[in-house]
Parts: C-alpha cells; sequence; structure tokens
C-alpha cells in the first residue's frame, strides 16, 4: 500500500486525469477502503483544494470547477538534489530518458532564483559520475510497463536471459525498479507460478493480452530486499548458503566481491546467500573470507573445497 502522501499526489493526479469519480472505483485505484479514501479526500480540502462529494447509487468525488495543481514549490536542497538527478555528465551520449531528463532539467533552471543557479553550478562541477553510462530503455517502454502495472494488465513478450536463452513469456507486472541504469520488471510469470524479474532492455514486442488480474502480495513484503537477492543471487549458475562465524558488519567488504545478501543470526554469526557462475569461484572466495564458516547449501560445494584445498596444498609444498 503507498504512503499516505504518496496516495494525495496519486489521487491529485487522478483528478487532473478525470474530474468526476465513483467512491468505489476512485478506493480501487488507489488500492485502499472507502473509509481511507475519504480521509484522503478530507486531507485535500484542508489543504486547499476544492472536491465535491457527489451522492446516489454510483456516489463519489468531484475536482471542483477550476481547481487544478498548485506551481511546484521546493526548498533549496530540494531543488539542488532534484537538478543534480536529473542532469548526465556534459558530452555523455544520451537515449530518451536522458534527453527527457535534460529538457525537464532546463525548465527547472529556469525557475531556480540565480543564487540556486550560482550553487548548482558549483556543485555540479565539483561532482565527477563515475562509470555512468546510458540507459538502453525507451521511455516508451518503461511507461508501458509502469502503466500495464496500474492497470492490472497482463502482459506477453518474448525474453532473453543472461545466457542469451530466449522464451516467451505471459506475466502479471507488478512493479517497475530501476537500479543505476538498469530497468526491471517485477512480475508474476503465469507459467511458472512464481516471481520474477525481467531486464527491461531483454524484453521484445510486450504486448497486453486483454486479461486483467488481481493482485497479489509482493514478495515477502519487501521489494527492495527481494531485487537485491534477484539481482545479486538467482543470476548464477550455483548458489550458496554459508553461516559464518563473524558479524555481518566485519563481512560486507567481502560482499562487493560477489555479491550476494547477508542476514545476521547473532553477534557473532552471518547467513550469507550468494552465488557464483563456479564452484571455484565460491571456494576461493570462502577461502579468503578470513573467518570458520558452515556450507548450508549445496553439498556438492563442501566437496570440492576438500577438492580445492588439496589443489593448494599441494602447489604449497612445492
Amino acid at each position: 500500500m503507498l504512503s499516505a502522501s504518496a496516495r494525495l499526489i496519486r489521487l491529485l493526479s487522478l483528478f487532473q486525469a478525470q474530474r468526476s469519480w465513483i467512491g468505489a472505483d476512485l478506493a480501487a485505484r488507489l488500492e485502499v477502503t472507502q473509509r481511507t479514501l475519504r480521509r484522503d479526500v478530507d486531507r485535500l480540502r484542508s489543504l486547499g483544494y476544492t472536491v465535491d462529494s457527489t451522492s446516489g447509487v454510483a456516489g463519489g468525488y468531484r475536482l471542483g470547477a477550476g481547481t487544478s495543481l498548485p506551481p511546484l514549490l521546493l526548498e533549496d536542497e530540494e531543488a539542488i538534489a532534484v537538478a543534480l538527478g536529473l542532469g548526465s555528465p556534459a558530452g555523455a551520449a544520451a537515449g530518451d530518458i536522458e534527453n527527457a531528463s535534460m529538457r525537464a532539467l532546463a525548465k527547472l533552471e529556469q525557475l531556480m532564483p540565480q543564487r540556486l543557479r550560482r550553487r548548482l553550478d558549483s556543485v555540479r562541477a565539483s561532482v565527477v559520475p563515475v562509470m555512468r553510462g546510458k540507459s538502453g530503455v525507451r521511455l516508451k517502454a518503461v511507461s508501458l510497463f509502469a502503466e500495464a502495472c496500474t492497470e492490472r494488465l497482463e502482459l506477453r513478450f518474448d525474453y532473453r536471459d543472461h545466457h542469451d536463452a530466449a522464451s516467451a513469456r505471459t506475466v502479471e507486472p507488478h512493479r517497475v525498479v530501476q537500479t543505476g541504469q538498469r530497468w526491471y520488471l517485477l512480475a508474476w510469470d503465469t507459467a511458472r507460478q512464481d516471481w520474477r524479474t525481467f531486464r527491461l532492455d531483454r524484453i521484445d514486442e510486450p504486448v497486453p493480452t486483454g486479461t486483467r488480474f488481481t493482485a497479489r502480495r509482493l514478495p515477502n513484503g519487501d521489494i527492495e530486499a527481494y531485487m537485491q537477492h534477484a539481482l545479486t543471487v538467482s543470476p548464477f549458475l550455483h548458489h550458496a548458503r554459508v553461516v559464518v562465524y563473524a558479524p555481518a558488519k566485519a563481512l560486507e567488504p567481502h560482499l562487493g566481491w560477489v555479491g550476494g545478501t547477508s542476514q545476521a543470526l547473532d553477534d557473532s554469526r552471518t547467513r550469507i546467500e550468494t552465488g557464483a557462475n563456479s564452484l571455484d569461484a565460491l571456494a576461493v572466495w570462502l577461502a579468503c573470507l578470513g573467518h570458520d564458516f558452515e556450507i548450508e547449501s549445496p553439498k556438492e560445494l563442501v566437496g570440492h573445497l576438500a577438492v580445492v584445498a588439496a589443489r593448494l596444498d599441494k602447489a604449497a609444498r612445492h
């Protein structure tokens, strides 16, 4: 469920698109009860928006005549943060998402007072983005998937995974997730009956099937944790779950080598889930941890550690 502030923004956008709504339809779009909707409408009224109630069988709400969104007001720090987020390095290659960002930035800068423009120029001159490439995803594609999530429209598309294997998928899209320059679709795969993540730049010819779906409870109720696991563990050929006899804080630098997720079991033990494309890579990484550990899975990794240990022992005795 959206936060109260996010719901108010969403409610305003719905009123801007369609001034009159049946109460039940509006509550369904916001995924809230009609009681919560009434409270949100009262909050809009307290902020100065005219929202009229309509009675009858199809009673609902209507945005009052002449009411529109107020000008965007940002505090100094907010304006600088938004401008930096929209900007990109001069001369960098740009796709249509970056071009749209630059157009928005130009409009924002026109609204800034001179003192803020000077401050932004100073900050921009001192900030150096490293390894920032352009996104290969089209803005139109992001909009299409976002709309499918909002409208609960089932999609069908062709997909190429990280091994370049092609497959046809039918999914219920739930969220579009951006991580750096990568965009992902979090969706329920109807054939596999499970949650899956799809890189948007690997999706070909997405089309609605004409079927609408009922919203599902998102995996673990925590999209960020699910996506972290999906992107750092799931893509690999071999997955491992290991209990390391060290606090989670001490293992953070090591997770940067291979990626993965950590769970503190107590002050001296941490469970790590990670992955790699070879058992050798996992074995070497574990050997370099500098802490004792116990492998929970897979069993073949235990045997492979003995093979690697014998190989290293042989090399050390020569």
